[in-house]
């Protein structure tokens, strides 16, 4: 079983003033140090035990890939110390490891011998790794006449034909097509549920939300936040979207942690879940008609003003999101001191269980423009479906079905 600990890690590269001072530090031992250090990541420490699936997020310049080399030894730390137990299958720089003047077939066999197959186990592997890829007859052609795609799918088929003990994986399945990218996912699912230890690196927090037991958050080289996957992806969308002012907060609730961001120039005072009756409701029936009623406060004065909302399931996986600027309904010339109610009408068209909504007040249609305040979690409410056919999934969609049945006419023999 796979397990991996990094203990006090940094990782520092020399920084040289001309070559020439290069030159002379490495030639005149014992001279004046001539470099400085640029540490890119510092004092990072975690543990990830056997079978646990756990994401590293960050933007970009943030460590993550620098992080992944360490843990599989392509480079080592200037401080700290990693410690890996079990055999690694990585994914890292897209074919890294591959030589493009080789067949893909040729570079399956080093790949498959790099992971610590032999000659043998490899043969024995070949079909599945070629019908797994589906490239067809380019498996014997070189890798030079491959798109990136095609390279992806053979690499994550090498990695992973035979279960490893740790899967790490750096953004490689942002390449390629969605069938793919959704075969892949299903094989990461399926050896996680076998046993693997996966490490994962992703921009992408539905990818990580449904994979993944827990989440590392790296920023500007330091480990800032690790948690359940919605708890961290939450405070990395309101980092992204807050990095000049930092006015980020979690706080807990009964029904899990709430994260709250923004400049503040307006500010949420109100929500509210309500029936046709105008009852505030946490419990509510498949397909029933509700209002959404917002409150907004405006505490500076602002050009544009837009309110969105996204209701998420019980993952955090967003079910439906809707904003004032794409039903072209925004707010202009809001004065402080103003106040603005929001009532948004919708039918309950979802499948039972738990949801939360989530609230936007920014600039523009995205709230990465200019975020007045983010509010996770602000209205929890349960589904129950007592009217509705007994569906699956989280969308009511009030299938019909139509048949006609065709009898065949007997033809009898003379």
């Amino acid at each position: 079983m796979g397990k991996i600990s990094v203990n006090g890690v940094g990782k520092a590269y020399r920084q040289y003033s001309s070559p020439w001072a290069r030159l002379a530090e490495w030639i005149v031992p014992g001279s004046k140090q001539r470099h400085n250090l640029i540490w890119v990541l510092k004092e990072i420490e975690f543990q990830v035990n056997a079978g646990e699936a756990v994401g590293i997020a960050g933007m970009n310049g943030a460590g993550k890939s620098t992080l992944l080399k360490m843990i599989t030894g392509i480079t080592q730390p200037t401080q700290g110390s990693v410690e890996v137990q079990g055999s690694v299958a990585a994914l890292l720089e897209l074919g890294m490891g591959f030589h493009p003047d080789f067949t893909g077939r040729q570079n399956v066999i080093m790949a498959g011998q790099l992971l610590g197959l032999t000659v043998d186990e490899i043969d024995t592997l070949m079909p599945d790794i070629e019908s797994f890829a589906e490239i067809g007859a380019y498996i014997d052609q070189p890798v030079r006449t491959y798109s990136s795609g095609m390279i992806m799918r053979l690499a994550f088929s090498v990695a992973t034909a035979r279960r490893p003990d740790i899967l790490v994986i750096d953004e490689a399945l942002s390449v390629g097509d969605a069938y793919f990218q959704h075969k892949s996912f299903e094989r990461i699912r399926q050896i996680s549920k076998e046993g693997t230890t996966l490490l994962i690196v992703s921009h992408d927090r539905n990818a990580i939300q449904t994979i993944c037991d827990r989440v590392i958050l790296l920023d500007g080289g330091e480990l800032v936040k690790q948690g359940p996957p919605e708890d961290v992806m939450d405070y990395y969308n309101a980092l992204m979207a807050d990095r000049e002012y930092q006015r980020i907060r979690q706080e807990k609730t009964a029904q899990g942690v709430r994260t709250i961001s923004g400049s503040g120039e307006v500010s949420i005072s109100g929500v509210r879940l309500l029936n046709m009756k105008g009852e505030v409701v946490e419990l509510v029936e498949t397909g029933e008609e509700l209002v959404l009623e917002v409150k907004a406060t405006v505490n500076e004065p602002v050009s544009r003003l837009v309110l969105g909302f996204m209701i998420k399931d019980r993952f955090g996986q967003p079910m439906y999101g809707i904003n004032t600027h794409r039903v072209r309904e925004e707010l202009t010339d809001l004065t402080k001191g103003e106040e603005v109610e929001y009532r948004f009408s919708f039918d309950a068209n979802l499948g039972k269980g738990n949801y939360s909504i989530a609230f936007s007040l920014s600039q523009a249609d995205s709230h990465l423009d200019k975020n007045y305040e983010w509010r996770d979690r602000a209205v929890i409410f349960h589904v129950v479906n007592c009217s509705k056919e007994d569906f699956v999934g989280c969308v009511w969609l009030n299938a019909k079905v139509g048949i006609v049945r065709h009898r065949l006419q007997q033809v009898v023999c003379e």
